[in-house]
């Protein structure tokens, strides 16, 4: 696997492209990461040209060692699901 792309090279990038200062650019990085986060939490996020993030609620099931065969709970929990744009995966593919 290649190098992973992170936060701050995002802060990077737009720091350069826009002109921002890089604390700047975290900081507007990590308020619209949270926006995002308590807007999912109501309902579905929907971004036009980019995608949808919606809450799935999984219920408690039996699990299973493959190696092991031993069963074990998983307990119920909230999952995010995304769902790319048409476009998205246009550019994407595109590229």
């Amino acid at each position: 696997m290649g190098s992973s792309f992170q936060k701050k090279d995002i802060a990077k990038d737009l720091s350069n492209n826009i002109g921002f200062c890089k604390a700047y650019s975290i900081k507007l990085i990590n308020d619209l990461l949270e926006s995002i986060i308590i807007n999912i939490c109501n309902e579905p996020l929907y971004l036009k040209n980019f995608g949808v993030f919606k809450i799935l609620i999984k219920k408690e099931r039996i699990g299973r060692n493959p190696i092991t065969k031993k069963e074990y709970n998983i307990s119920a929990r909230k999952t995010i699901k995304f769902k790319a744009s048409r476009k998205l995966l246009s550019d994407i593919n595109d590229s």
